[in-house]
């Protein structure tokens, strides 16, 4: 019994021993995973302190790119851009303030019966016999038109001296010509389809002068004008349904602003409907020689698959609206204010917004006029004609560059350029 009890007391003892040996084992393997993955954790948090100001870096550079990205381009479908922006309200604020302070000096000056001062404003074209009703002044307004049209038709060549554009603009197509002589100063891709966009306007504007005998006939603002405006997201001038409005404010509201109520009023009043209004435009296309590469299907420069031009085209169209008195006044005016309306007491203050951007910038003492466009499509465009010192004239146009400064920016480059020469 004694010895039998010793064994089993051994075996218990030798029992006891292997569970402490192996509890020892599992306790050193634990420490030494735990100090593995301290060591591991250790290496991933410097190799991460090392990461942190690239990566810091890609995230801000990201972030740039989206917000240029976001802010050169804006989803809309085709539908047009208002083409005023925070800033944009901001200036005008400052201009309507100033016009406020002139109406009130010129009251002042009524008042003691001195004649108001001329702020350099435009406030409308002058009440000559042209674009008035009478029978003399209807005379002398169809000479006038005849006269513009027996002039020939505006053509451009390319020379050896012809600077082929690269990257020295942002815009995609570009046309820069002497008007005198008619040579290409300028291009890229000048005779590539694009899209026009809101320069479809000048045009409108051209067709409707030519067909408007009275420029203070009054036109009523209709609910269909305001609705297709809405509808299309077009930018505006600014009327109201029932609101009527002189011939005269619907000629500028059509261009300075943009104005999509503007363009349509000229369209009903001239021809009845937009759709008959555009058969003319169309046909002074024809008349001008652009037919075969200049398409047009509405008088705002909404997109549209059969709605269509080239640069040189553009270039053609401007100088044409040049060559009339009424255009040529139009497309220089900085700002102007329309009538007073039962809607409007003290009238609606437009300016024109490519005349107010590119003011600050180095023409070459280029005297301008201009107009801007954009869709999703066409991108940031503009045409313009620059006379400089001398009297030389000019005409440029570009079309989808990625912001509507650097579609500015390419223009005064332009100017600057060739004003130097």
């Amino acid at each position: 019994m004694c010895l039998a009890a010793q064994s089993l007391k051994a075996e218990k003892g030798m029992d006891s021993s292997m569970v402490e040996n192996f509890d020892e084992d599992r306790a050193r393997r634990r420490r030494a995973q735990r100090r593995e993955e301290m060591r591991r954790r250790k290496q991933r948090q410097a190799l991460f302190r090392k990461l942190l100001p690239f990566i810091i870096a890609a995230v801000l550079l990201i972030v740039v790119i989206v917000i240029i990205a976001g802010s050169g381009r804006r989803k809309d479908n085709g539908k047009q851009e208002p083409e005023q922006t925070k800033n944009e309200m901001q200036e005008k604020e400052e201009v309507t303030k100033k016009e406020e302070e002139r109406i009130k000096e010129e009251e002042q000056k009524k008042e003691s019966g001195k004649a108001p001062s001329d702020t350099g404003m435009r406030k409308a074209l002058p009440s000559t016999e042209i674009g008035r009703k009478t029978a003399d002044g209807y005379a002398v307004f169809q000479e006038k038109i005849k006269a513009e049209s027996e002039l020939p038709v505006p053509s451009y060549t390319a020379t050896e001296n012809t600077l082929r554009l690269g990257t020295e603009i942002t815009s995609s197509y570009a046309l820069m010509v002497d008007v005198e002589t008619g040579e290409i100063l300028a291009s890229k891709e000048e005779k590539s389809r694009l899209v026009p966009a809101s320069m479809t306007k000048v045009l409108t504007l051209l067709v409707a002068v030519e067909h408007i005998t009275d420029l203070d006939d009054e036109f009523e603002i209709t609910r269909e004008i305001t609705d297709y405006c809405y509808v299309n997201d077009c930018s505006v001038a600014g009327f109201e349904a029932g609101e009527k409005v002189t011939v005269r404010d619907l000629l500028y509201g059509a261009i300075l602003p943009s104005g999509g109520d503007g363009a349509l009023g000229l369209a009903v009043y001239t021809s009845g409907s937009q759709e008959a209004f555009v058969e003319l435009m169309n046909d002074k296309l024809e008349e001008l020689g652009l037919s075969e590469t200049a398409h047009f299907t509405n008088c705002v420069g909404i997109y549209d698959a059969g709605h269509y031009c080239t640069a040189y085209d553009l270039a053609v169209i401007m100088e044409a609206a040049m060559r009339n008195e009424i255009c040529r006044e139009i497309l220089s005016s900085r700002t102007y204010q329309t009538s007073r309306t039962q809607q409007h007491p003290e009238g609606l203050l437009i300016s024109n917004w490519f005349l107010r951007r590119i003011e600050d910038k180095d023409t070459g003492g280029m005297t301008m006029y201009g107009k801007t466009g954009y869709v999703d499509q066409s991108g940031s465009c503009a045409v313009s004609a620059g006379i400089d010192r001398t009297g030389k004239e000019y005409i440029c146009v570009t079309a989808n560059s990625n912001s509507k400064w650097y579609c500015i920016t390419d223009h005064a480059w332009l100017y600057k350029r060739f004003s130097e020469n």
